[in-house]
């Protein structure tokens, strides 16, 4: 006797439609994350305005496109440039950047799924090497040159910054805070170290910026501010008295 084979049982074709469904869903969510990680970390990521530190340049809830190719491509950071950068560990109170996968991919990303790290946007006032000194009233004062900052600044600063001590004031959490420990160091001219930057909200009586938290590392900036691409028009504000009656 010639013994025959069982039958052979057919997959359902749901089941193969389903299984086909999951696997092509994977496969463009991780195609999507690869492009946005790339065009994020490469090329350029959007960004809004938070705060009135940079006003009247920038104003809350604006919009605008930081790039990224010349800071990849080894453009030198020069002194007026707009930048984004994730704040000094003494303005998050005393906490670095955390880089736990969550983390990394949130700031890989930029997905609101994941944990985002908070970033400010500033003017580059200092380079390496400058010497920076700040009158009230007047302005700031580079190599001893006075700059002419008319064109962007909203008013002169009410503070007078002149040696390594008085850089300090209050972090965001309201711990006061000191670019320099060192006693020794207290009086010593304001020059930004190689590697650093002297930052500075346009907004100069509104800013936590380098009058507070001193210079900041190069390797924390994000990119440049290049692209304002949207801003919310506000109505005027008119006297009640000249409201309509309905």
């Amino acid at each position: 006797m010639t013994s025959q084979a069982p039958p052979q049982t057919e997959k359902p074709a749901s089941g193969n439609a389903i299984v086909g469904f999951i696997k092509e869903a994977l496969e463009l969510v991780v195609v999507t994350l690869a492009l946005l990680i790339a065009i994020r970390w490469g090329i350029a990521e959007a960004r809004y305005i938070p705060s009135s530190s940079m006003e009247p340049t920038l104003q809350i809830n604006d919009r605008l496109i930081v790039e990224k190719i010349s800071g990849h491509l080894g453009k030198k950071i020069e002194r007026g440039d707009i930048l984004v950068f994730y704040p000094p560990k003494e303005e998050m109170g005393g906490q670095d950047l955390s880089n736990d996968p969550l983390h990394i991919m949130g700031r890989l990303t930029g997905l609101p799924c994941f944990p985002n790290d908070p970033a400010f946007i500033k003017r580059v006032i200092g380079i390496p090497g400058d010497q920076i000194r700040v009158q009230a009233g007047q302005g700031v004062y580079i190599n001893q040159q006075l700059l002419d900052e008319s064109a962007y600044v909203k008013e002169p600063p009410a503070y007078n910054l002149t040696v390594m001590g008085d850089i300090r004031g209050a972090n965001a959490q309201h711990q006061l805070i000191m670019a320099e420990a060192d006693p020794k160091k207290q009086m010593d001219p304001i020059i930004v170290p190689a590697g650093h930057l002297f930052m500075m909200g346009d907004n100069r009586n509104n800013s936590e910026d380098s009058h507070v938290w001193g210079f900041l590392d190069q390797r924390r900036v994000i990119g440049r501010a290049y692209l304002l691409i949207w801003r919310r028009l506000e109505a005027p504000k008119y006297p009640a008295s000249l409201q309509a009656q309905e």
